[in-house]
This record gives structure tokens, C-alpha cells and sequence, in this order.
């Protein structure tokens, strides 16, 4: 099954630098907070809050939300496929900050509506942003990210797969035809439990 890299780990460390500079260039004066998608977008949402802060010498805030229960497709799920549920951490007021949202990768716009319906359980920010590490088109709603790490052309039986350091061991994006995240890393799974076995919310396919 092809398997063809479209970005390497240096060239995922250069994409999030470009991001990190582009979001402060576009908030100068403004009080910017950073939210990830759980999982991998919350990951990538760690290391921008790292590069934005330096850039703007002083703290940054940090938050992730879990979108599986603002699924507009949960209840069309069999029971066995429902998603694994993961807590949302955010713990300053949005509606001081302009929240940035980062996720991996934008398909067809549900994770980000879910999301967004996620995040204003918190509370209402002045502004709402969108940075993704690949935009791979296909859009079912019309949601359109500000910052984009790289636009990739696919046809829908096609995979984008993001590994990231922390929780695959290497920082990659590539397109394969038709296969799963967990078959495209480099290290198997030696244990699998119950719960590795039902699906992220993350790892939904219409994101």
C-alpha cells in the first residue's frame, strides 16, 4: 500500500514556527489563547503555545477540548464504535482572548463545528481562529482554517495520516490509499486493550 511523506519532522518544526509567527503577526496588541482538538491537535496546540510565547515574551495560555460528545453523527454510531471520551482542560476566561483552535488535520469541517460548540460551552471570546498542520480539502461546512501548515489535494479514499512525537514517536504526515492511522506508524502496539480498540474521536475519518 503506498505510503508517500508530504512532511518530514523538520519540516512539521518549520511549519509550526511559520504558524507561531503569522498568529502573533496577525494579533499584535491582542491577548492570544491557544486550544487544542484532543488528541494530536491538542499535542501540536502545546507546542505553538511554546513558540507564540516566546515570541510575544510572556505567558500564553493553553487549553484542549474533546469534541466526541459534540459529534453531530454520535447517535448514527453503533454502540460498540462510540468514541473513547477524554476530559477538556480550560482553565482561564476565553472571552478575554482571542482563541486560537489547532488541530491536525481539516477534511470536511465537523470536528471544528463540534469544536466551536465545545469551546462556547466555556464561554464567548471576542474572536475565534482556526490553525491546522494539513488542509486536505473536501469541506462539507463552510469552515475555512486561518492558518494552514500545508494544503494537500486528495481524493476521498485517500488517507492523511499525522504522527506526532509525543504519542507515535515521530513527527510525519503522509497520504496512503485507504489506511488507518495505526497502520501507518513505524512501531505496532505491543498491548491492546479494550479501550485502544474503540475509536478516538480523534481518528474519525470526516474531520
Amino acid at each position: 500500500m503506498t505510503h508517500k511523506v508530504v512532511l518530514d519532522r523538520d519540516d512539521v518544526r518549520r511549519t509550526l514556527v511559520r504558524i507561531a509567527h503569522e498568529i502573533v503577526e496577525n494579533n499584535r496588541g491582542e491577548t492570544i489563547a491557544v486550544v487544542g482538538i484532543h488528541r494530536r491537535g491538542a499535542l501540536l496546540a502545546g507546542r505553538l503555545r511554546d513558540l507564540i510565547a516566546e515570541l510575544v515574551a510572556e505567558p500564553v495560555p493553553l487549553g484542549d477540548v474533546d469534541i466526541s460528545f459534540y459529534r453531530d453523527d454520535l447517535g448514527m454510531r453503533e454502540p460498540g464504535a462510540q468514541p473513547v471520551v477524554h476530559a477538556s482542560h480550560i482553565d482561564f476566561a476565553i472571552e478575554d482572548a482571542t482563541v486560537v483552535l489547532v488541530d491536525d488535520v481539516l477534511f470536511t469541517g465537523r470536528t471544528v463545528r463540534a469544536a466551536i460548540d465545545a469551546l462556547f460551552d466555556y464561554g464567548r471570546p471576542p474572536r475565534v481562529q482556526l490553525a491546522v498542520l494539513a488542509d486536505r480539502g473536501h469541506r462539507e461546512l463552510p469552515i475555512r482554517p486561518d492558518y494552514v501548515g500545508k494544503n494537500l489535494p486528495t481524493a476521498r479514499s485517500e488517507r492523511v495520516n499525522v504522527t506526532v512525537s509525543e504519542l507515535d514517536g515521530e513527527d510525519e504526515v503522509s497520504i496512503s490509499e485507504g489506511e488507518s492511522r495505526c497502520e501507518s506508524r513505524s512501531g505496532a502496539r505491543a498491548i491492546i486493550d479494550r479501550a485502544a480498540l474503540l475509536p478516538d474521536a480523534s481518528d474519525w475519518e470526516d474531520k
